[in-house]
């Protein structure tokens, strides 16, 4: 069958409210065209982010009554370690209130200033965390990323004659840990491949030097993994994860992601003596070791989370249903980051309004044009999110997980097609108004006359 359908059934519905050309043009301007600005209620298709956006299946509802509120020793946490432990396999399991906090932690207990972090790329909340204790978070993407219209089946992987250059400029003591972040999200959610892994491990092992993932989205790198590397297709997507990790001496993860959690994560770590400073760490500012900063009921419904990801029909039905956004735009001769990811489509707005300079934001220009002609929000990621270090000016689309039926998308579809048929239209923005760190979530824009 070539009907792509939801490996589920909806058993409660949540309205959404349509708004005319004429609110929306309002609601832009007063949000400095910045769609992180604009009210929830007044978006009809929220693509902004698949962070905390999942909708929880029953047996998630049906946990959160067995939440364990005690402030030390929760019954919850125990259950979530033991989930976390089976598929990641890390001995110290901190619990933090979402993915950032975690980096937070590691990146302050790790790193001094003057170090170096390397990535195969960082997303914004990394970077901004390592350049705030004062050491360098530095993107080492294989060549080929930077070609959007490569078709390509691990784009995402770090370049390892790169790692090894920078390892003999800087020497390894500047080196604190090399971070994968799996999928590569700022380079199009493209996956990074089981060989890739490998090989970094070995670089980093060889010089001393800890390897770490920021694992956000690990089941649908694993399923990549499955899809595309040989000598995996026939292995459940539970055992390539557990590889994926046995390669690693911890990571980072948001479970808002890959855990279908509306808030949560995680720092996890083999060693001993991080995880002490960490734990300590995480006190002063989260909370005790066995709640890190979350209920019992997120708890419980991380545990959950973590094995419903890894069933194989929610896998193929998410690649598949992303899949098909992208080719139906790109199809359609709508620039797209190639091939399609699993967790979102990403347009590249350089291509598709090169009218539009990088000083003018043409990704931000497409963001602000998608919700005004049809409610849309997106996010650019680009000079506003990256500044200087932007690679590319790309427009991300995140599909929340089993939130939107076939006729969400088609309607996505039909808005992008229109839009980009009527693109020459479309002006630069110019920036009024930035913040120190992580600029995008609040800047304000007005449009170029």
């Amino acid at each position: 069958m070539k009907t792509i359908i939801e490996p589920f059934r909806i058993k409660a519905v949540e309205l959404i409210r349509q708004t005319t050309v004429a609110e929306r043009e309002k609601y832009l301007e007063e949000a400095g065209y910045n769609p992180f600005l604009i009210q929830a209620q007044n978006i009809l298709i929220d693509l902004l982010t698949d962070s905390g956006t999942s909708a929880m299946s029953t047996e998630q509802w049906a946990a959160l009554m067995r939440g364990d509120e005690s402030y030390a020793g929760s019954q919850s946490f125990y259950r979530m370690r033991r989930a976390v432990q089976e598929v990641f396999g890390f001995r110290h399991v901190i619990p933090t209130h979402q993915g950032r906090a975690a980096e937070r932690i590691l990146f302050s207990v790790m790193c001094r200033p003057g170090d170096v972090v390397p990535s195969n790329t960082h997303f914004d909340t990394t970077r901004a965390n390592i350049e705030f204790v004062g050491a360098q978070a530095l993107d080492l993407p294989v060549p080929e990323a930077s070609d959007t219209q490569a078709r390509l089946p691990f784009k995402g992987n770090l370049d390892i004659e790169a790692l090894r250059r920078l390892i003999r400029e800087v020497t390894p003591a500047r080196i604190p840990l090399v971070l994968v972040t799996v999928t590569n999200n700022s380079a199009g959610g493209q996956p990074v491949s089981m060989g890739n892994l490998r090989a970094a491990r070995a670089v980093a092992r060889e010089h001393g030097i800890p390897l770490y993932l920021d694992a956000c989205r690990f089941a649908e790198n694993a399923y990549f993994i499955k899809l595309r590397e040989p000598g995996y297709a026939g292995r459940p997507a539970k055992q390539i994860a557990q590889e994926m990790f046995s390669l690693a001496d911890g990571c980072t993860f948001s479970a808002k992601k890959d855990a279908f959690a509306n808030i949560g994560g995680f720092l996890a770590t083999n060693n001993d003596t991080l995880a002490e400073q960490e734990k300590n760490l995480l006190i002063l500012t989260e909370g005790f070791p066995t709640y890190g900063g979350l209920a019992g009921r997120d708890l419980e419904a991380i545990a959950v989370g973590l094995e419903e990801v890894l069933q194989e029909d929610y896998l193929q039905y998410r690649i598949a249903s992303t899949g098909y956004l992208g080719r139906h735009i790109a199809d359609h001769g709508v620039p797209i980051v190639e091939p399609p990811g699993a967790h979102a489509i990403y347009i590249d707005a350089a291509r598709m309004l090169p009218h539009i300079p990088r000083e003018h934001f043409p990704a931000q220009a497409l963001v602000a044009q998608l919700y005004r002609h049809a409610g849309i929000r997106a996010v650019e990621i680009g000079s506003v999110m990256f500044g200087e270090n932007a690679r590319q000016e790309l427009v991300r689309l995140a599909i929340p997980r089993r939130v939107y039926t076939q006729s969400h998308i088609d309607y996505v579809v039909e808005a992008i097609l229109e839009v980009d048929a009527d693109r020459e239209r479309i002006r630069g923005l110019e920036m009024t108004y930035q913040a120190s760190f992580l600029r995008h979530f609040t800047a304000r824009f007005r449009p170029r006359s």
